[in-house]
Order: structure tokens, then sequence, then C-alpha cells
């Protein structure tokens, strides 16, 4: 995909997404001096154990898997981040390959055969990583360019058991018996949509750092159209990859279908209070973080959740981010009448959450996604042209509304 990329329906979302609130900016600053290369993190998966049945339950034998991350800034050398964070066994890894993919490749695992480039770790080809830990490859000397695509091949010998994973990748992943790292795609049949193993992708570039979008289904782009990078996280991609290099900034997606903020759920992920640590603080460069993140709670328990609880998960959030160095930008709560969770009792409890986001000022800055994609119409549902039909999820266009009402300022 070209940083260029037409927005899906610009017509209706210009309309609408006059409406989101962002908090008001500081005076500006002086310019300040092109920052140097460094670490700067490209591409993430948010990790969850495994599901109840399928590849991440049984885990992998004698196996190489290819998966595809789609990169937000691109650079002059990648590392890899493996993760193991829910295996019941150290994860041995045979060996590993990266290779960028041409746009013309989407949604196959095909590439070029002279692309395709070893990765060592601590100077080797192969690498055990712990039960319960994660791994960051050494530097890879390859040339990766902005918004593109970048295989990752790993082999297992295995049995691997079961697999730590993400389930809601929206990008096919591919699967070839042995190790065939090397192999130009040829002997590689698709797999599903998951990602197994392969937690991140830091590159060096000479952009400001990154910025985390932290959530649940929504932020994780369910239901995004598969290889085509919608999700409202890849939008926001773009439009800061319009700006000069070292203006530019890495976009990380740590979102999970399912997730909450007070309560783990299996392959939903640990709660967002637990897990926040790993997919936002310990992530390369991070600058900011896009909180999006309470209607499981709130629709999974029919209303019993009190907003006071979720407010006080947040300020834990601020709390912490803060901590590191890392502003907070909260955004409010989408539309859900109509979805099987919606009750009129949890109903009020997300508009209390809202009004709170929007004026207690303890966040950074705020975006008022529940403006952007909403009916003005019906203010407690989505807009019709922007409901994958469930009314909870937005469907590509309404991600476009969400990414266009995101004050690039306020996140990098």
């Amino acid at each position: 995909m070209s940083r260029t990329r037409s927005r899906i329906a610009a017509s209706v979302v210009s309309a609408f997404t006059s409406l989101a609130l962002i908090a008001p900016l500081p005076a500006a600053a002086e310019p300040s001096p092109p920052p140097q290369a460094g670490w700067v993190g490209s591409w993430h998966a948010a990790m969850t154990g495994p599901a109840r049945s399928g590849p991440s339950l049984d885990g992998f034998t004698d196996t190489t898997l290819r998966q595809v991350a789609h990169l937000s800034v691109g650079g002059d050398s990648v590392r890899v981040r493996l993760s193991n964070a829910y295996g019941q066994s150290p994860l041995v890894v045979g060996s590993v390959t990266v290779a960028p993919r041409p746009d013309s490749g989407a949604g196959t695992p095909d590439v070029d055969a002279g692309a395709l480039v070893p990765v060592t770790f601590g100077g080797r080809t192969s690498v055990t990583v712990p039960a319960g830990a994660d791994w960051v490859s050494d530097p890879v000397n390859v040339t990766v360019p902005d918004d593109s695509d970048l295989a990752v091949s790993l082999y297992l010998p295995g049995p691997t058991g079961p697999a730590t994973f993400h389930a809601r990748g929206y990008a096919t992943s591919f699967t070839a018996t042995g190790d065939a790292t090397t192999d130009p795609g040829a002997a590689f049949t698709a797999l599903d949509t998951s990602r197994y193993f392969l937690s991140g992708v830091d590159v060096t570039a000479r952009a400001k750092g990154s910025v985390v979008f932290f959530g649940d289904s929504i932020t994780d782009g369910v239901v995004s159209s598969v290889d085509a990078n919608l999700r409202y996280p890849d939008q926001v991609a773009d439009r800061l990859l319009e700006r000069p290099e070292p203006q530019e900034c890495g976009v990380l997606n740590s979102g999970i279908s399912g997730n909450r903020l007070l309560t783990d759920a299996g392959s939903s992920g640990d709660s967002a209070l637990s897990r926040f640590e790993r997919d936002v603080v310990s992530r390369q460069g991070v600058r900011s973080v896009v909180l999006l993140e309470g209607i499981n709670d709130i629709g999974g328990s029919r209303g019993a959740v009190e907003p006071e609880q979720l407010i006080a998960v947040y300020r834990q959030f601020i709390a912490r981010a803060h901590d590191a160095g890392i502003e907070v930008i909260g955004a409010t709560l989408t539309p859900f009448e109509g979805a099987g969770y919606y009750t009129e009792a949890g109903e009020a409890d997300r508009q209390a959450v809202n009004e709170w986001i929007r004026t207690s000022g303890e966040f950074d800055a705020v975006v008022d996604l529940d403006a952007a994609v909403r009916d003005p119409e019906h203010p407690t549902r989505f807009l019709p042209a922007y409901d994958i039909g469930d009314h909870l999820h937005p469907n590509d266009a309404g991600f476009a509304a969400m990414a266009e009402a995101i004050d690039l300022r306020t996140i990098c």
C-alpha cells in the first residue's frame, strides 16, 4: 500500500469528523533539530495465551511459519521481536529470515529469493526463548521502506506446545513443512489470519518516536478487510507518513479483541491493567499512547461495573505512563446501542465515563471518537455508514473516520 492510499468513504468522513473533540494544544515551541537515527517501534502485535482449539493450542512441529508485518515507518535496519510469554516450555527457533515484500505480493507468501536475509540472535542463527519470556534479535542489515510489508519466516523444529499468539491479525499467515525460511514462497500454503510468536519489529530511523494504540477489538481492527491494513491505527500511520521524515512516527497496535480493563479473558488477553507495561511501556521509542478501552467491561457486566472503577484504571495508566515519560491521549468510548450486550444501565455508564474523559483534564489530550462515529440523529448508535452491522464495530469507513479525528500534533 502507498502512503497516499485514498481514504475510504472520504466524503462521509469529512461530513462527520468535524464533531470530534480534541483537547487544546500548548503554544508552539521553537523547532527542534532533526532527530538522529535510532531504534523506533514500527510494528507490534499484542500477545495472548492459546485459544481453546486450533493451531495455537496444538502448536507446531517441523514447521516454518511465514508471517507478514506491515511496517509503519521504514529504516536502514530491523530487529525482530519474538514472544514465548505464554509458553509452557522453552521455544526453540531453528532459523529466521526476513524479506521486504513488494506491494504486488499482498495476501501471498511470495518474496524475491535474493531479498531473504538471515536473522541472528547473539550471533547465532537459532535461539531458545525461555517459557514466559520475550527475545529480541540482533540488528539485521536490510533497508525497509515506510508503509511496507516485511515477511518474517520462523522455522520451529518443535514440538512447540501451545503457542503464544495474537488471534485477530487480519493478515494472512502461511505454513510450510520443514525449514523453508529461504524458500521464495512456493512451499507455503495459507494457514489463517493469526500471529504466532512474532510480537514486533523495530527499525533504525530518523523518526520522532512511536505512538501506541491500546485497546480492544476496535483498536485490533475487527472486522477490517484482510491484508488491506485499514485498521484505524494503520490509517493514522498513513497520515503521519505525510510529514517530512524527521517528523514521522512509528505506529504500534496493542489492541486485543475482547480485552477488558479489569478482567483477564484467556485468548482475549490479560486485563489491560496487567498488560500495560508489556504492551505499552516496554515498546521501543514510545512517545504517547492512545487509550480506547472499557466498553467490554461495561457491556460484559451488563452495566454492573461502575464508572468509578474504570476511571481508577485510567488514572493508573496515566500515572504509569507519565513515570515512563509517555503522554496519554484519552479516547471516548464509541456507541454500542443495538449490540448483543447493550443495556440502558451500560449506556449510562458509557456516558459517565465519556463525560469524565472529556472534562477531567487528567489526560494530556482527548480525542472524541464517540463524536466521530455516532449517528447525529441517534447518538447512542453508530452512524449506519460506519457500522459493520453488529452495532459495536466500525467498518473500514468508520476506521477512516476515527483516524481522521486524531489530531496528529497530540500524539507525536
